[in-house]
């Protein structure tokens, strides 16, 4: 994965409303995240199962970061 991609990933959980990522379930918050992230940009397969793979290894950082900001 693009350090490039990594960024855009973690400044949109930033940008995020905390109530949101909270709000979803894991499978919900990967499927959001993903979607997110590829509605601002063409993704090849690969890269979107590497991403959602990414995405699902740090589910427990993403909501302690959005708790941290509730």
């Amino acid at each position: 994965m693009s350090p490039n991609l990594l960024r855009q990933l973690w400044s949109l959980v930033e940008a995020s409303q905390s109530s949101t990522l909270l709000s979803l379930d894991d499978n919900r918050l990967v499927k959001w995240l993903l979607e997110q992230m590829t509605g601002n940009q063409a993704m090849n397969p690969s890269e979107a199962d590497n991403l959602s793979s990414y995405i699902e290894s740090k589910l427990s950082l993403i909501r302690d970061l959005a708790q941290s900001r509730g």
